[in-house]
């Protein structure tokens, strides 16, 4: 297969300067380098490319190639291998830099880890709000050393290996010429330095375990899922860098009678034949006390009636939900005698036609009457 134009190659023209030629080079380079480009044909393509790169970069076999061509461009000496010269300056170049900004990164501020605390409480702290106690486990900056991780009287010491960089180097030779190969410092495991003498109490980790109480002040109109943050009580910060937040996330209990959609709080309760045919004041239980709730003459089983601002406070406005009261009317099972005799005579001045009714649920009724 014919070779292809090296000016080709290399993606410049033939009055290229031999600055805008390396600038080729070291790009294409990069790209098609087999330790970074798996390509199945990266390797050939690299070849290409600093075989064009030696004769272009050689002002002599660069006239001879203008001249002649590719066989010109070979000459007596053929490739001496200078571009490959070129190639492991730059990889060095480019891999060392990787290096470096690794050893960095690690010994850069980093934010400590954020921390979960699941809380549980009563339907009416979750509805008024409260204060709870807790406690928290996290690691803390070790007493005995400040941080250090070395004994106190002693101090970390530059590691030899690495010489304070956090990782060393190893170079491999290839049929593509020396490579670089930047790796970990096995001694002081990217730290950078050595404890010779670690610290009796945290063992060298410069932070130890400690279990600490926090009071969590909790908002009124919370609900289940709620997360509550904690700024700066997470995991502390490594290297110098800030701590990480706690979230207290809210799992609220059931309440006997109370129930909760939304900002609004549901009860049911339940009527005798009497009241709901006559009418009457009821006392209703909500989360502020007894109120006073008329039923008018008629109500029928599954009538809700609207308690304004008798719900929960809304987390992030002045104001309340309001509570409904579901009316379930209760038909007696033992009846006295008067009892009996005083119905049979109703009944006789009531009508007897059966009108089928569709069954509907608790919510159903709910979205019926106040399409909640």
């Amino acid at each position: 297969m014919p070779k292809r134009d090296y000016y080709e190659v290399l993606g410049v023209p033939r009055n290229a300067t031999q600055e805008e030629i390396k600038k080729a080079f070291r790009r294409l380079a990069r790209q098609y380098h087999p330790d970074v480009n798996k390509d199945k044909d990266a390797e050939a393509k690299f070849k290409e490319i600093n075989e064009a790169y030696e004769v272009l970069s050689d002002e002599q076999k660069r006239a001879a190639y203008d001249r002649y061509g590719h066989t010109g461009a070979q000459g007596p000496g053929g490739f001496g291998g200078e571009g490959f010269s070129d190639i492991n300056d730059i990889f060095s170049e480019f891999f060392g830099g990787f290096a470096r900004a690794s050893a960095q990164s690690r010994r850069a501020p980093r934010r400590g880890a954020d921390l979960r605390y699941d809380l549980r409480i009563d339907f009416l702290e979750a509805v008024f709000g409260t204060q709870k106690e807790i406690e928290v486990t996290r690691s803390k900056t070790c007493p005995r050393c400040n941080g250090t991780g070395a004994e106190p009287g002693t101090f970390p010491t530059r590691c030899r290996t690495c010489n304070g960089t956090g990782e060393v180097r190893r170079v491999q030779q290839s049929i593509l010429g020396a490579f670089v190969n930047v790796m970990t410092c096995p001694t002081c495991n990217g730290t950078g330095e050595v404890i010779n003498v670690p610290c009796r109490e945290c063992g060298g980790r410069k932070q130890v375990r400690a279990t600490q109480r926090l009071v969590v002040n909790i908002p009124a109109g919370v609900d289940t899922g709620t997360q509550i943050r904690l700024n700066g009580e997470g995991e502390p910060g490594i290297n110098g860098g800030p701590p990480g937040n706690l979230y207290v996330v809210i799992n609220v209990a059931s309440h006997p009678f109370f129930r909760r959609k939304d900002d609004d709080i549901i009860i049911e309760l339940s009527i005798n034949i009497a009241q709901a045919a006559l009418g009457d004041e009821i006392e209703v239980p909500t989360v502020d006390g007894k109120e006073k709730l008329v039923i008018p003459p008629g109500t029928q089983s599954g009538s809700v009636f609207r308690i304004k601002g008798k719900g929960v406070p809304h987390l992030r406005r002045n104001s309340r939900g309001d509570q409904l009261v579901l009316v379930n009317v209760q038909v007696p099972t033992n009846l006295t005698a008067e009892q009996r005799r005083l119905l049979i005579e109703l009944s006789k001045t009531l009508g007897r036609e059966v009108v089928p009714q569709q069954e509907k649920g608790f919510f159903d009724k709910l979205r019926d009457a106040f399409g909640v």
